[in-house]
């Protein structure tokens, strides 16, 4: 069982704290705005509540793309109070348990929370170079993170299509972080062609 609060915690100040004339910038997600993605994670933060009170989505379970226009006036209170649900629920360890299911795939509950850790971690990093704030992660969170993430690349090294593109070289002594991004596809060194 890991404690997903931290990473919770840092995904809820950076929607708190980004601004509403970033919401049309560009992320490292291709195609992908950071309105879009703040959605995503909106998304995500209700699925995953739902997975881990092995609880069916009412009107299917395959996520809708992220989009922006669905966010609505009270995005910088809804999402952070679904987050903090998120973390409530992942502390009970039933919901580590048995079987589940995420945007209509079937898996184990320690599964579906360590997938719920990398949404976290990825998409906070994403959102914290997209709108130019810092961000923290947790060590031992960080670390299982990238033993997923590299678990994932090892079975499949040219990407996993929904998931992750195909990795980007990151040196081998580079810091964690940096080489759990570049595993995911991503750049470490990306960031918005404005700044």
């Amino acid at each position: 069982m890991l404690d997903l609060e931290p990473a919770i915690r840092e995904m809820a100040s950076l929607v708190t704290e980004t601004r509403d004339d970033q919401l049309s910038g560009p992320t490292p997600c291709v195609g992908v705005t950071l309105g879009d993605l703040i959605d995503h994670v909106d998304g995500l933060a209700l699925a995953f509540t739902l997975a881990a009170t092995k609880t069916t989505p009412v009107g299917g379970s395959q996520p809708p793309s992220p989009d922006a226009s669905r966010l609505g006036p009270d995005w910088r209170i809804r999402i952070p109070e679904r987050l903090g649900a998120l973390a409530q629920v992942w502390k009970d360890v039933e919901s580590w348990t048995g079987m589940t299911v995420v945007g209509g795939v079937q898996l184990p509950g320690d599964v579906a929370g360590v997938v719920a850790l990398d949404e976290l971690v990825v998409h906070g990093w994403d959102m914290a170079v997209s709108s130019g704030q810092a961000f923290t992660c947790d060590p031992d969170l960080l670390q299982a993170t990238y033993e997923f993430v590299q678990s994932s690349v090892a079975q499949n090294p040219e990407g996993s299509p929904g998931l992750f593109g195909p990795p980007v070289p990151v040196p081998d002594d580079a810091p964690l972080l940096d080489r759990l991004i570049g595993l995911t596809g991503r750049d470490p060194a990306w960031r918005p062609a404005s700044r």
